[in-house]
């Protein structure tokens, strides 16, 4: 990484990053629906189902706190990159931070296709039962993309265990289902984690997961409500699922390949100097 041309290539695709990041300020229609919709299907869902949904977000927010048995086995990831089995488990984050960023892009492409597979799968098969159904489907769709963010994070040398990272992967997941104004702001504190600053006021956030959550369940708004349409909601569940779940591994390929371009940059730029200075 010490070459112009490595230098060249990894500047451009930030600026490219930087690019995407810009595109994602425009708000689609269904975005301003989203919260008034659901409201309503909240006084038609029976309490108990009610009452589940609380109970999953609740859950999850545990995952945030301390990780839970959300925390995924490292081992497993490392096995993408290291097939023949000689791990070491101390050092393995840093090997793959070391390695190609086509290499990384490449792992985490694989994930994102396959969870979004399994994402389709199962909003086709919750989309049966319609309202009924989100008690299910919603906690479902919040561990599943928790899981795949977590396995990007590791496919670009990071540590989902660390307190820091759980709290990435909340801001990648809030930043895919936010509108145009929660867009901007997490970019923003997003812009610590890519500085390696990670100040007070973006720790202090863990606080805030639960409303991630519920910002994440009404996000749901208004599409959900198809499900209640026969035979209608199965395909809407599927489509839906997995729309969801490409945004979500989209924003967080895109936010933690950012960090290790930067990285990089800084690795690079730093034995620049040291080969200057000898």
């Amino acid at each position: 990484m010490t070459n112009t041309e490595d230098i060249s290539y990894l500047r451009q695709e930030l600026v490219q990053i930087e690019q995407w990041e810009k595109e994602q300020k425009d708000l689609f229609f269904w975005e301003k629906l989203g919260r008034l919709p659901f409201a309503l299907l909240d006084r038609i869902t029976p309490k108990f189902i009610q009452d589940k949904i609380g109970m999953a977000l609740d859950e999850l927010g545990g995952y945030v706190q301390n990780g839970g048995r959300y925390l995924i086995s490292k081992e497993q990831m490392y096995r993408k990159f290291f097939p023949n089995g000689l791990i070491d488990a101390e050092t393995a984050l840093d090997q793959i931070a070391q390695l190609p960023l086509g290499r990384m892009d490449q792992v985490a492409g694989n994930i994102s296709k396959t969870i979004s597979n399994t994402a389709t799968v199962q909003g086709a098969s919750t989309g049966i039962g319609g309202i009924f159904t989100l008690a299910i489907d919603i906690p479902l769709l919040l561990g599943m993309s928790i899981k795949a963010l977590q396995e990007i994070a590791i496919s670009y040398g990071y540590d989902p265990n660390e307190k820091t990272e759980r709290i990435f992967i909340v801001k990648c997941l809030q930043f895919s289902s936010s509108d145009i104004v929660g867009k901007k702001a997490i970019l923003e504190d997003l812009a610590a984690f890519h500085t390696g600053e990670q100040s007070r006021q973006v720790l202090s956030q863990l606080q805030g997961w639960r409303e991630v959550m519920l910002t994440y369940r009404d996000n749901f708004g208004w599409k959900k409500m198809f499900q209640l349409i026969p035979i209608a909601g199965v395909l809407f569940g599927a489509y839906l699922n997995r729309s969801t779940l490409q945004d979500v591994t989209e924003a967080g390929r895109v936010m933690y390949r950012k960090r290790r371009i930067i990285e990089k940059l800084r690795a690079a730029e730093v034995k620049g100097q040291e080969n200057l200075s000898n």
